[in-house]
């Protein structure tokens, strides 16, 4: 089932948003509001604004999710139930596209910048060497650095990642031995903190990449951290690292909901009152 929207597709660059409705902390995620609208929406609404985007497609298995995002004028492809991964879920739209670059736009990110986009994509088309390209944030906060939920990136001089962990990378090995830990260090070197990058979970690769990617084998540094871009490191796939336009907010929790609705409400009122005569 394919619900068409009214941009017309081309062939370069395709964003893709895999989504799907069940979620452990927050059940029913893409279809919750944002100021009268679901987050699906908001994801896809900012995918299609970016000017490297030719077409924005939904992929999922849930017809609630399907209606909500054919209603905004998105084109919806609906996908298998047994995807194991987001990515899986993608490649499945992939087989069928004729785009030379697929982007992989989380479903979670309502407020994900256009011009982040952007960056990824210009980085990966202006790079002949690399197979996909992603982007990061920098870390502001001692506690993102210990919280394994937050990925944290290593990148060469080139450009490339080179390590991804759930531990802090790079450790700062001398600064512990100093301080007897890593939480002492960085309160001692508050600077530290600035060796440390948020990996952020937008990816572009190229279509026949991404493609191979998903028929490889898990590995075995990608089982013990969880994290399915390392099947590619691993494999020595050069991937093209570019930092964020804007800081994003992935909604996982209640309490990350209740802080983009206070976002767009507290931007809403500005433009209201900027409108005003």
């Amino acid at each position: 089932m394919i619900h068409t929207g009214s941009k017309s597709p081309k062939n370069a660059v395709v964003a893709v948003i895999p989504a799907r409705y069940n979620s452990a902390r927050l059940p029913g995620k893409p279809l919750l509001l944002i100021d009268g609208k679901p987050l699906i929406v908001w994801v896809a609404e900012r995918a299609a604004a970016a000017a490297t985007i030719s077409r924005t497609i939904v992929a999922t298995d849930d017809t609630r999710i399907a209606d909500a995002a054919g209603a905004a004028g998105f084109d919806v492809v609906m996908t298998r139930a047994d995807h194991k991964t987001g990515t899986d879920r993608i490649a499945e739209v992939a087989h069928n596209l004729h785009a030379q670059i697929i982007v992989n736009v989380q479903g979670d990110e309502p407020l994900i910048d256009p011009a982040t986009i952007d960056r990824a994509v210009d980085a990966l088309c202006n790079d002949p060497e690399a197979q996909m390209s992603t982007t990061y944030e920098a870390i502001d906060d001692q506690a993102d650095v210990l919280n394994p939920s937050v990925v944290k990136i290593a990148i060469d001089d080139e450009g490339y990642a080179t390590a991804f962990s759930r531990n802090p990378i790079p450790f700062p090995n001398q600064a512990v031995a100093k301080h007897g830990s890593i939480e002492a260090a960085l309160g001692a070197e508050p600077a530290l903190l600035f060796s440390f990058k948020k990996h952020t979970g937008l990816y572009a690769y190229r279509r026949e990449f991404l493609l191979e990617f998903t028929r490889w084998p898990q590995s075995a540094s990608e089982r013990s951290e969880s994290l399915e871009q390392m099947r590619a490191l691993d494999r020595g796939v050069k991937i093209r690292v570019v930092e964020a336009a804007s800081r994003s907010i992935g909604v996982d929790t209640e309490e990350d909901l209740q802080r983009v609705r206070a976002m767009v409400e507290a931007e809403r009122k500005v433009s209201g009152a900027l409108a005003r005569p």
